[in-house]
């Protein structure tokens, strides 16, 4: 049995079930046929067409506001990036001493080395001494190089020495 075969009978059985219907019922199937047709055609590629384009004027009021904030970042990137670095103020004991003060830390010692500054605290609550780190590096560009810390009674109290190391180049922010 091949594909000829099975095809040719096909149109067979459909020709003769179509010269047995009466020209009404004729008249019927074909709108019928037809209606099914139209369906599907539109169903399969009108619809979705029609659906697509729909949501995207949906989102272009959106992806527009998206663009004009990527085109302003850009702008302000590119503002910040002509602008020239703003100087820090060097690490000095008085500048160290005085922010830990204003802390409520009060170093055991602190000594400077050329562009390093050691620094022991003990008995400090290691939340404060987290933020006046986390306060030093965003203002000054004071950095831990080394640190050791050991817990302490009562809870959440540390004893700590720390290495710090002042960024003075122009490369970072």
């Amino acid at each position: 049995m091949n594909l000829g075969n099975t095809v040719g009978r096909a149109r067979e059985r459909a020709a003769t079930y179509w010269i047995a219907r009466t020209e009404q019922e004729r008249r019927y199937l074909a709108a019928g046929f037809t209606v099914v047709t139209l369906a599907l055609v539109y169903m399969s590629l009108i619809e979705p067409a029609i659906e697509g384009r729909a949501q995207l004027q949906r989102s272009l009021p959106e992806l527009r506001q998206q663009a004009a904030q990527l085109t302003s970042m850009a702008g302000q990137a590119r503002a910040l990036a002509a602008q020239p670095a703003v100087p820090v103020t060097p690490m000095t004991r008085e500048t160290l001493l005085a922010s830990l003060t204003a802390r409520g830390i009060t170093p055991g010692s602190l000594t400077l080395t050329g562009e390093f500054a050691r620094l022991q605290v003990t008995g400090v609550s290691f939340a404060n001494l987290v933020a006046w780190l986390d306060a030093q590096r965003r203002e000054n560009r004071i950095a831990v190089q080394e640190g050791t810390f050991s817990a302490q009674d009562p809870v959440g109290n540390v004893d700590a020495n720390l290495t710090l190391r002042q960024d003075t180049g122009t490369g970072a922010r």
